[in-house]
């Protein structure tokens, strides 16, 4: 499989470590006041989803960078891929109302 890094081109997965579902992203506000049950979802609850599905992969034997990846899980073809950083920039500037329309 073949992962089209944002910075570094078409590279081989096996240069990448699958790290799970690219939600982790999003923590639990650690201060609300149902914290623990959001915690507790938020490790141990999964989705297992057949189709398009975002994940997070790790550039490990690369520049070490974190990438939001989106495949296929029964095809495994890619449709997109960026940095990780730059998703959760736009998740939060679309919650703000500043992002695209």
């Amino acid at each position: 499989m073949i992962i089209n890094h944002p910075l570094l081109g078409p590279r081989d997965a096996s240069e990448f470590v699958y790290k799970g579902d690219a939600s982790l992203i999003e923590r639990p506000d650690w201060q609300a006041d149902n914290a623990a049950e959001l915690f507790h979802d938020y490790l141990y609850l999964r989705d297992n989803p057949a189709g398009e599905h975002q994940e997070l992969w790790y550039h490990e034997q690369g520049d070490r960078s974190w990438l939001v990846v989106t495949r296929n899980t029964l095809t495994h073809d890619i449709t997109n891929v960026e940095l990780a950083r730059d998703a959760v920039l736009a998740k939060q500037a679309k919650k703000s109302g500043r992002g695209e329309k």
